[in-house]
């Protein structure tokens, strides 16, 4: 069998064989080609299958904010007013038996739970740094995994029922080391669960649907913050522990219909040699191109190569490309910069005098246009100037936040807020496309690991940037916004990917960029 690297030789084959001159010369077709072709029309259950994986980003979400509403500082009233003063009095110097909880229950969230409201801001913040260590460790350790073990399907759905558990489990806390554990244990989890899915829907559509196929599981994802807001708002009045069973129960559900019904990359099936299988998820997904698929089955070299003459490809190639350490540093720069925005200016607004339920709706709500905005700007504009322009925008929003806030004007302040957090999921949006087109099927899982490590990364250092706010009100949105710009300069440096398909290889990659090279000179 030809390798997954070299093109296929056929001849040029529709969906009636019977029109064709046998005696016109045999042209080279991809693998890349077939997919194109094949999966052209987007039909409905090509949609199915982007729904179906996209589902997990909505679990992912709710897992990623849970701290927000679990790890809250609650609200609190006086019971002996002649020593208690709720506007003036500092609870860390009233007696217990001087003021109580609102609501009276002592589980509202792991403050209370725990006993930490006189905690320093860093134990505080502890259990969402974990979380966010744990993805990095996660990231790092299954980022050694290569990108032919498993496969895309499996990969996903061990990462979602695995998060599923661990979220469970920690239910069973009774304190806040074990808690910090086990949401080190539940981020190690999840570490990579959006690039599992993001890379499995990529290599499922064709060139000209990318662009709107990927928007979909991001729009889950907004749907999963979203939901969040509603559920911890209908439980606020229960123990924080019922959140976590809210969220993960449904997640095993899903479990059972993802492993059931959903199809394994075709791109990841020709790598590994099984042709066969690739024409058949070929088929399922496009019923119109069954007559074309057909008649490929019968000229195809089906037969199976060893595993030993397969190519083999994984992390290393990054350190011993040139081109490609330097697209995969560069992308993790600027996702850095986006991640830090992302994750902090939500956590932040509890800086800016609104409720936090109205907040953090709002912040998910805005989000939803971005889904429709992504797709035109890709489909329009080429990816560095958008991806450049986004991030100088979204810095400069976070900046006038900062002076906004410290103006006095709240309502303004907070609108720039929204804008600062658009632009860093804009900017997201923008970025995982232009990272799988950058790198070729063999190593794309591995390097979607990494851009969303980065982002991580950003996360982690999240919690201690907004707690700066609480002794300096809003400058943690400077920060935000003067990373997301600075660090979004960086994509001058990548190459430009519009309109071009998917490579399976390294070697395919390399030939087809110095082909663009050559072009341009």
């Amino acid at each position: 069998m030809s390798r997954p690297s070299e093109p296929l030789l056929l001849s040029h084959i529709g969906a009636d064989d019977s029109n064709v001159d046998h005696k016109t010369r045999p042209e080279a077709l991809t693998f890349d080609s077939i997919v194109e072709h094949s999966l052209s029309d987007f039909g409905f259950w090509q949609l199915f299958q982007v729904i179906l994986v996209g589902l997990t980003l909505l679990f992912d979400a709710q897992q990623i904010f849970i701290t927000v509403y679990t790890d809250a500082y609650p609200t609190w009233h006086c019971l002996n007013h002649t020593i208690c003063d709720q506007a003036t009095s500092d609870i860390c110097k009233l007696p217990r038996s001087a003021w109580e909880w609102d609501g009276g229950s002592t589980d509202k969230t792991i403050i209370s739970d725990f006993g930490l409201e006189c905690s320093s801001s860093l134990l505080r913040g502890m259990p969402t740094s974990a979380f966010y260590i744990g993805g990095i460790v996660g990231g790092f350790v299954l980022a050694l995994i290569p990108d032919g073990f498993l496969g895309r399907k499996k990969l996903v759905f061990l990462s979602t029922f695995a998060t599923s558990v661990t979220a469970i489990s920690v239910v069973f806390s009774i304190n806040v080391w074990i808690y910090t554990t086990l949401k080190f244990v539940n981020g190690f989890s999840k570490s990579q669960t959006w690039s599992y899915a993001m890379v499995l829907i990529s290599e499922r559509v064709s060139t000209k649907w990318r662009p709107r196929a990927t928007m979909i599981p991001f729009t889950f994802f907004v749907l999963g913050f979203m939901s969040l807001s509603g559920i911890a708002y209908l439980a606020q009045h229960s123990s924080w522990r019922f959140l976590y069973l809210y969220t993960a129960v449904p997640a095993l559900l899903y479990c059972i219909f993802l492993y059931i019904f959903a199809l394994e990359s075709p791109r990841w099936l020709h790598l590994q040699g099984n042709d066969e299988e690739a024409i058949k998820v070929l088929k399922s997904m496009s019923s119109k191109n069954k007559p074309y698929l057909e008649s490929l089955v019968s000229v195809l070299p089906l037969e199976q190569e060893t595993s030993e003459e397969l190519p083999r490809y994984s992390i290393k190639d990054f350190f011993f490309r040139k081109w490609a350490f330097r697209r995969i540093v560069v992308v993790m720069i600027i996702m850095f910069g986006l991640g830090i925005s992302y994750y902090g200016v939500p956590l932040a607004a509890r800086d800016i005098d609104v409720n936090i339920y109205l907040s953090e709706t709002l912040n998910a709500v805005v989000e939803l246009p971005s889904f429709v905005i992504t797709p035109i700007i890709l489909e329009r504009v080429n990816r560095r100037s958008s991806v450049l322009v986004n991030t100088l925008l979204g810095g400069a929003s976070g900046v006038l936040c900062f002076v906004l806030s410290v103006l006095g004007k709240t309502g303004i302040a907070f609108a720039f807020e929204l804008a600062t957090f658009f632009c860093a999921r804009i900017g997201f949006n923008l970025m995982a496309v232009y990272m799988v087109e950058m790198f070729p099927t063999c190593v794309r899982s591995s390097a979607t690991m990494m851009f969303r490590q980065a982002l991580v990364v950003g996360g982690a250092c999240c919690p201690l940037i907004a707690s700066i706010g609480r002794d300096l009100p809003s400058v943690s949105f400077a920060i935000f916004g003067v990373a997301m710009s600075g660090l979004g300069l960086f994509v001058l440096i990548l190459p430009e990917t519009k309109g071009s398909s998917l490579c399976d290889t390294m070697e395919e990659q390399e030939k087809r960029d110095q082909a663009i090279n050559s072009s341009r000179c």
